[in-house]
């Protein structure tokens, strides 16, 4: 069996505890952390490096490209291609995208996905039609992380979900991961489609990840097929 720890974490553009962030994702030991609110403006690459480095990990792909989506990996990860896109511009709101990359372990292909779709219910539909077209002409296993800004069952989450299964929902734990003060939402997903066996799940409840972010990071454990 070749297993695998992926990560999804919205990092709040890094403006909480970053000891506290660094100290979260080490102890978790993940082979793929994908980011939301990573680098995207002045200097991005050197910000994404510097992230890479505190979580003890490497830039795999993203950043300006992909509008602050960001995967990092171990060095056991492979990194093959990596492709962004982009979300048409709404005037007023924020530009948005995501990031897909191509890896692989032990000879075990896959590929990693992350979106952070609006905080606007009129644009984020169509964000979420958009990806998971994207999603849907990736071949071979896919594993997608995403804060989607929508509640489970909701426009957004159906549309982006659809033929993914939300690892939440298979491991039978659907704890809200939003806001880290007084958890209500869970906005932050990790899906999978394509052969990947579920292992283990989490939501990070610790005092690091409490002090680290807005979003509590989530972590599953696969068996690549």
């Amino acid at each position: 069996m070749v297993a695998l720890t992926v990560m999804s974490y919205n990092v709040h553009t890094q403006r909480d505890d970053l000891s506290a962030l660094a100290a979260t994702v080490r102890a978790a030991r993940p082979d793929v952390v994908i980011v939301q609110e990573g680098p995207r403006r002045w200097r991005w690459r050197t910000a994404c490096a510097r992230l890479a480095h505190r979580l003890g990990l490497v830039v795999a792909a993203g950043g300006l490209p992909s509008l602050g989506n960001v995967v990092l990996t171990s060095l056991r990860v492979g990194v093959t291609a990596g492709r962004s896109l982009r979300y048409p511009l709404t005037p007023g709101r924020h530009l948005r995208g995501a990031t897909f990359v191509d890896c692989v372990v032990a000879g075990r292909r896959f590929t990693v996905a992350g979106t952070h779709l609006s905080t606007d219910p009129a644009e984020r539909p169509a964000q979420a039609r958009l990806f998971a077209a994207a999603a849907r002409a990736v071949a071979g296993p896919l594993i997608v992380g995403a804060d989607l800004n929508d509640d489970p069952g909701g426009p957004a989450y159906r549309a982006l979900a659809e033929g993914l299964t939300d690892l939440a929902v298979e491991a039978g734990d659907a704890r809200p991961t939003y806001p880290v003060a007084g958890a209500c939402r869970r906005i932050d997903v990790l899906l999978a489609a394509g052969g990947p066996r579920l292992l283990a799940y989490d939501v990070l409840d610790t005092p690091d990840s409490r002090r680290a972010s807005d979003h509590f990071p989530v972590l599953a454990r696969l068996a690549l097929p």
